[in-house]
C-alpha cells in the first residue's frame, strides 16, 4: 500500500463520518459527502431510493420517531481503483424512542453502508450509498 491509498482510505473514511454526523446531529445534509447526482438507497429500512435531497429529508422525518441515536461505524473494506471506489462500512445504530409512560426505550439497527465513491477536485464524495441493514433489535 502506498502513500496515495493511505491518503485515500482516510479521505474516505472521513467522508463516510460525515454522513453519520450529519444524521446524528439532524443536519441531514452534508454537502461535502454527495456528488450532485448522488443516489441514496434506503429501501430496506421501508425508504426511497432517490436523490440525496430527497432521501436525506426522508431520513430526517423517520429519526423524528426518536429521541437521540448514535451511529457507530466499524471495520471498513475498500476497494479504490483509481479515481473511483467501492466501500463497505459496517455500522450499528442505537436509537432511544420514548415510550408513554415516558420511560426510555432502546432500538438498535446494525448493517452495512455500501458507498460507490469517485474523486472530485473538492475530493472524495459518495455518488451511491445503500443502507443494507443486517439485523434489528427492539422493534
Amino acid at each position: 500500500m502506498d502513500l496515495q491509498e493511505l491518503s485515500d482510505r482516510a479521505e474516505i473514511a472521513d467522508v463516510i463520518t460525515r454522513y453519520t454526523r450529519a444524521v446524528d446531529t439532524k443536519t441531514y445534509a452534508p454537502a461535502d459527502t454527495f456528488t450532485n447526482d448522488a443516489i441514496l438507497d434506503y429501501t430496506q429500512a421501508g425508504g426511497p431510493a432517490t436523490d440525496a435531497k430527497a432521501a436525506l429529508e426522508w431520513v430526517g422525518q423517520m429519526m423524528g420517531a426518536f429521541e437521540r441515536w448514535q451511529h457507530t461505524i466499524g471495520q471498513i473494506e475498500y476497494d479504490i481503483d483509481g479515481d473511483q471506489a467501492h466501500v463497505t462500512a459496517y455500522f450499528t445504530n442505537p436509537m432511544v424512542a420514548k415510550r408513554e409512560d415516558g420511560s426510555e426505550h432502546v432500538i438498535e439497527v446494525g448493517g452495512y453502508y455500501h458507498h460507490d465513491l469517485v474523486r472530485t477536485p473538492g475530493g472524495w464524495r459518495s455518488r451511491k450509498m445503500v443502507d443494507d441493514i443486517v439485523w434489528m433489535r427492539g422493534f
